[in-house]
């Protein structure tokens, strides 16, 4: 006896997503850096908008990868690429302006490696197995990197790992203050682990759609944006905190109402279903 396997796919193409994601991606978080040339830190909310363009790309490899007959396995796709992107996304810090481009490298290699550990050691044999965790390693180290430099201004190591004290006049570099030191990257983590799996799991079925699943990533990203300006207050200053919690809910809210939207459109269909007619006699 064999079992037919059948990959639903959405209308768009999963590889113009990847190729969306990662750009948009990388392009936001490059953008981060005019808070260093124009000394200000009023562009940290594009840290965020790299990290959403991340998990939005990261709902749709989810689908793909689970849609093989695991999905209970979305919670630990997430996870993995998350625990994988961190670990290339602290490495990559430490080589400056290239740290995306670096994170992107680093974590393509790591999730190679897992990916080929789960198909041919585990011997899962998935067909898109090695692909998928190598994409979800890379979207775990970007919206790691792009929500760190929402929250702290910068992408650079010392931006993450150190913070600027003032007491009595003078200026010091505490550590344990900094991003690094509160453990704000561990909320950061699961903000972004929480984004990247909850679309496809909250759509799947046999009433699942790619364009609803979609905006409903970009709704979870943008919720995630809020509470990380919400902690951006600690390190930034009060203006540059407020205009990314003003961007972040003003894109959260029009994420959520089309979502609603297409809910109620994807219901409808059911408005006119019959209940299932018992026979006589029972």
């Amino acid at each position: 006896m064999t079992v037919k396997i059948e990959v639903i796919a959405g209308s768009l193409p999963h590889d113009q997503l990847m190729i969306a994601g990662l750009v948009g991606s990388l392009v936001c978080i490059y953008l981060t850096y005019l808070n260093v040339l124009t000394n200000t830190y009023v562009f940290s909310f594009f840290g965020g908008l790299g990290a959403v363009c991340a998990l939005i790309w990261g709902s749709n490899s989810i689908k793909v990868l689970c849609s093989y007959g695991i999905g209970t396995g979305v919670p630990s796709a997430g996870m993995l690429a998350l625990g994988s992107g961190v670990i290339a996304m602290l490495l990559a810090t430490r080589f400056g302006m290239a740290a995306p481009i670096v994170a992107v490298i680093l974590a393509a290699i790591i999730g190679a490696i897992l990916g080929f550990l789960a198909n041919n050691v585990l011997m899962m044999k998935i067909p898109v197995m090695i692909r998928s965790i190598t994409e979800m390693a890379v979207i775990g180290a970007l919206s790691l990197m792009g929500f760190s430099a929402m929250t702290g201004g910068s992408f650079l190591f010392t931006g993450i790992s150190t913070a600027k004290e003032t007491f009595l006049g003078q200026v010091s570099t505490s550590y344990g203050n900094s991003f690094m030191g509160l453990s704000f990257i561990a909320v950061v983590f699961f903000l972004a682990a929480i984004a990247i799996q909850h679309p496809f799991n909250a759509t799947l079925g046999p009433s699942w759609k790619q364009d609803r699943m979609l905006w409903l990533a970009a709704e979870c990203g943008f919720l995630s944006m809020i509470t990380v300006a919400v902690m951006s207050f600690a390190f930034l200053s009060f203006s540059a905190a407020m205009v990314s919690l003003g961007v972040s809910i003003l894109l959260w809210a029009y994420t959520y109402s089309m979502f609603i939207t297409l809910s109620k459109r994807d219901a409808a269909s059911w408005l006119d279903s019959k209940p299932i007619v018992e026979p006589e006699g029972h």
